[in-house]
């Protein structure tokens, strides 16, 4: 069977101390605490009215139709390539889902963009009920973890087919019904590259107008809606279980569970995320108390953007560097011309300085949002203590990633 590994080996041979990790990520994180809370009184973001407008005029259609050949190409491989070096299941969790990071980082929203169900007429038959909010998301993204991470063969294609087949039924039917606006708060991976594209010096506005804009500007335009802190809460759980479910101990428990591996993994995956929801959910009531102001929890959930950022560049940076080499060699089948995949092209340092760069500075990044927020948003004479709380979810969330980092 084809097992994707993520990171680089053993997390605990990263060559960092855990030591520094730590003190390096609390000075970070107390500084930009401190330093925010004597020099940044008032609101400095703008939202969906900052950025200056730019023409640029992508030839959508065509590249939709591109993505469209793309993922026939990846299902005729996954229909009818060979058991080994199949060069599918790396084509869809390596080129695509990890892919996804960096191209909806620098180019903004590209699944918006490419994605082939936005090919479909955009008439919708009844308006996309608001309550719906992120819901559809969040639900497909948990399922798309799962497949990942606790399918009992998750690299099989039968396994992949089987949830692409559900996920482009569940695009199409909903995009009949509801029309285009269904695929803006339901299609998972239009979502997830939406909110990374937030964070995009190349921006869009709700109108459609494409602007460059600074990043903080781009992540304050994130509306609260339902389903959005859930979403954010799965990105965050997977990651983290991704990086807990390579410990020892849990790999210990998965053999031994009288659940089997399928039914443990699932309770584990769904703990991770219940359990960084929780923490999400208290510490923000908590500031409500504090701060005096309620419905703070949806207010904040763009705070929590970057912090994911963090961790999917974090767990998923070796995979991409590696693993999509791979994908690129059996797709084209150069693996037939003995090309092989070059371990060399970074070491294991720069992988380990990255990840904890990524984690480090996603969580800094999410503390300036979650102050300038706070700013605009509790009283100003309880606007600093209101923030502690979320300084403690921040810290909460740093140590966590680190540990996992070094201890998984």
């Amino acid at each position: 069977m084809l097992i994707l590994a993520h990171g680089v080996g053993e997390r605990s041979d990263l060559p960092i101390p855990l030591f520094y990790a730590y003190a390096g990520a609390f000075a970070a994180l107390v500084v930009s605490f401190l330093a925010l809370g004597l020099l940044w009184a008032d609101s400095r973001f703008s939202g969906d009215r900052a950025g200056r407008a730019v023409r640029v005029r992508l030839p959508a259609r065509p590249a939709r139709v591109a993505a469209l050949l793309a993922a026939l190409y990846t299902a005729g491989w996954l229909l009818l390539g060979p058991a080994e070096g199949n060069a599918g299941p790396y084509l869809v969790y390596v080129l695509f889902w990890v892919g996804l990071v960096p191209a909806s980082l620098l180019f903004g929203p590209v699944w918006r963009t490419v994605s082939p169900f936005r090919l479909l007429p955009d008439r919708p038959r009844r308006p996309l009920p608001a309550r719906l909010g992120y819901w559809p998301a969040a639900a497909g993204l948990l399922a798309f973890t799962w497949t990942e991470l606790v399918a009992p063969e998750p690299a099989a294609p039968p396994t992949l087919l089987a949830f692409c087949a559900v996920y482009a039924a569940a695009q199409v039917a909903g995009t009949l019904t509801y029309g285009h606006a269904w695929l803006e708060r339901g299609d998972p991976f239009e979502v997830y590259s939406t909110l990374i594209g937030h964070l995009s010096p190349l921006g869009r506005r709700e109108d459609g107008t494409r602007v460059l804009r600074g990043p903080f500007d781009g992540l304050d335009a994130v509306r609260p809606a339902p389903g959005l802190v859930a979403t954010v809460c799965v990105l965050l759980g997977g990651t983290g279980y991704d990086g807990f479910s390579g410990a020892p101990v849990w790999v210990n428990a998965l053999q031994t569970s009288p659940l089997g591996r399928a039914g443990l993994g699932t309770a584990g995956l769904l703990a991770a995320v219940a359990g960084v929801a929780l923490l999400y959910a208290a510490c923000l009531g908590v500031a409500g108390l504090v701060g005096g102001t309620r419905g703070l929890a949806p207010r904040f959930a763009h705070s929590l953007v970057p912090i994911a950022l963090g961790y999917l560049v974090a767990h998923y940076f070796s995979l991409l560097v590696f693993e999509g080499q791979r994908a690129v060699i059996l797709a084209l089948g150069l693996d037939r011309l003995g090309v092989e995949v070059n371990r060399d092209v970074v070491g294991p340092g720069t992988i380990a300085t990255v990840q904890v760069v990524a984690i480090v500075a996603g969580h800094v990044a999410g503390v300036v949002a979650a102050h300038d927020r706070s700013v605009r948003l509790l009283p100003p004479d309880r606007a600093v203590a209101g923030q502690i709380p979320l300084f403690v979810l921040m810290l909460c969330y740093t140590l966590g990633g680190l540990t996992l980092l070094f201890t998984a």
